[in-house]
């Protein structure tokens, strides 16, 4: 899409001490976080991540749309990342291709994450480290950073005073009380901040539509340990390659029940050896293994973890029940599928435990175990926080249009006036002016995939042809015209792809092409093209009338 709102105009320029936020993305889906705040005519990013395709072929990472910014690159004072998931992080590489010089702010294992993820491109950031209760100016923003838990170590809420005003973005956050790593989030920064004035707050929406409060991580510690207990041979566990306290249980699990680990998957192996590097996994003596040397172990010995708990099709889970991996999978196996389901992703998941299980393994996942909680605040802790910050406007972030407007229900319910409540999709302009927060206009924001090697260069057409040749099949036609009478010399030759009907069939199409092409010829049409549009007309009604379908017509126009 070009515009996210034909009826919203190019916002006005900037008032004199207005604070504007664009969302790039991350507003009515959940990934592919970034936001844009500008005051003074300079710009502070806040997160920069990818969406993973549901139903885009050939694609492999969805990007945020840079071109609000293209062109104002030198304007940016920093790029703070809130915490190290993919879809925070993972649109970076992208955008300091840019312009690599671009600063990168977050925690240490944020950036330790970002860093070797900016190896592989080839890129050495300029970055600064910060840590909860500290605080940076950078530039135009005097940015304080606030510890707050989620499902991955070092997560960071930023509070950024402007002159214009002052903003409190959460980034991922939730409440557990317990949290496996002692780090809770930091609410009495959150009492004092509101203290001070929080006039726009920026929450996160996933699980604003779950009611009460999310599950202790500590709580699934048992149910792990009974698959532990109970599994036959060998256990296979799959999760996010950032989650860090789920790898922990796991490690300690294994350790208790003398099974040996090992990562399988170079994301895996990279982001679980930097954060044991750094101290936030604690590795027990002689657990972790080698994966090349799991030929050497009895089967009841053995844990893997590895990537896939979303489907993804190249990941390792899925390429295991494909029988595409070089570990076999199948009887008496158990796979302990610790993640919960992204939205979009039910179907490839259900797809992959089928698929194991059909091999043999038993598949133990957060439908029939409480083997994984959410890394998000539910209702009651979003509740909680507008009690504590009282802000005065409000900017529900992080989560589909439902997930948008339960966020906003639960502002209102806490006392937030409806018309502070701001709703906002990605490239919506939302200009904080004199403590009124409200929409402006709309920037062009539209999905940039990066297909292989290439950025940016496949579209919606494109895509919408790759849907046509998987769902549909193709046709060709070809035909060899005398070039002189431009009668039919050879031909109609039909050839046809990823149709269950017999070849015959479809000479019954050959008499409705030649009468087309003698009608086209009796009115004086003889360029190749419009008789090509003739005989793609001609094979399209016989395809939609009579075999209901709407392959891809290729006809072929040949002279001689």
């Amino acid at each position: 899409m070009s515009h996210p709102h034909p009826e919203l105009a190019t916002p006005p320029a900037l008032p004199k001490g207005g604070v504007r936020v664009v969302a790039l993305g991350g507003l009515g889906e959940v990934g592919r976080n970034m936001t844009v705040i500008e005051y003074d005519g300079r710009l502070l990013i806040v997160d920069c991540g990818v969406l993973f395709p549901e139903d885009h072929p050939g694609v492999d990472l969805i990007l945020p749309d840079f071109e609000y910014i293209a062109d104002r690159l030198d304007d940016v004072e920093a790029i703070v990342l809130t915490h190290g998931h993919e879809d925070h992080i993972g649109a970076v590489p992208y955008l300091l291709r840019l312009k690599p010089d671009l600063p990168l702010v977050g925690s240490t294992l944020t950036l330790a994450l970002i860093e070797a993820k900016l190896k592989e491109h080839r890129i050495t950031p300029y970055t600064l480290g910060v840590k909860e209760g500290g605080r940076e100016v950078l530039g135009a923003f005097d940015c304080e950073f606030v510890a707050v838990n989620h499902s991955i170590p070092d997560a960071l809420a930023v509070f950024i005073r402007t002159p214009g005003g002052t903003l409190l973005h959460t980034g991922d956050f939730k409440m557990d009380q317990l949290p496996l790593d002692g780090r809770i989030t930091d609410l009495r920064a959150f009492g004092r901040l509101g203290e001070e004035g929080v006039d726009l707050f920026l929450t996160d929406s996933t699980n604003a539509e779950v009611p009460g409060f999310t599950t202790p991580e500590r709580d699934i510690a048992p149910a792990i340990e009974r698959v532990f207990a109970k599994a036959e041979r060998r256990i296979i566990v799959a999760c996010f390659s950032s989650h860090v306290h789920r790898v922990q249980q796991v490690l300690d699990a294994a350790e208790a029940n003398g099974r040996k680990v090992a990562m399988v998957g170079r994301s895996m192996v990279r982001n679980m050896g930097i954060a044991a590097d750094l101290g936030y996994l604690h590795v027990p003596d002689g657990v972790l293994v080698d994966v090349k040397k799991l030929g050497d172990l009895e089967d009841n010995k053995v844990v893997l973890v590895c990537t896939g708990s979303q489907g993804e099709p190249m990941a390792a889970l899925s390429r295991m029940a494909n029988r595409d991996h070089r570990i076999d999978v199948g009887e008496g196996d158990t796979v302990l599928m610790a993640s919960s389901l992204i939205p979009g992703n039910e179907n490839a998941v259900y797809r992959v435990i089928n698929g194991l299980m059909h091999l043999g393994a038993k598949v133990v996942h957060k439908g029939n175990a409480m083997v994984h909680v959410s890394g998000h605040a539910s209702a009651g802790e979003l509740l909680y926080c507008y009690n504590i910050v009282k802000p005065r406007n409000v900017m529900p972030v992080h989560g589909e249009w439902r997930h948008l407007i339960a966020n906003a229900d639960l502002a209102v319910a806490t006392g937030v006036p409806r018309e502070r409540v701001v709703l906002a999709e990605d490239g919506v302009v939302v200009d904080l002016i004199d403590g009124k927060a409200a929409i402006t206009g709309a920037v062009p924001c539209g999905y940039v995939y990066v297909d292989g090697s290439l950025v940016g260069t496949t579209d919606e057409t494109m895509l919408k042809d790759r849907r046509i040749l998987r769902d549909e099949g193709f046709v060709t036609i070809i035909v060899v015209r005398d070039a002189d009478t431009g009668k039919i010399a050879a031909g109609p030759e039909i050839q046809t792809r990823g149709f269950a009907e017999d070849e015959a069939i479809f000479d019954k199409v050959v008499p409705k092409i030649e009468s087309a092409l003698e009608e086209a010829r009796a009115k004086g049409i003889n360029d190749t093209y419009q008789l090509q549009q003739v005989i793609r007309r001609a094979v399209g009604g016989f395809m939609g009338g009579k075999l209901r379908r709407r392959p891809m017509i290729i006809p072929i126009v040949i002279d001689a």
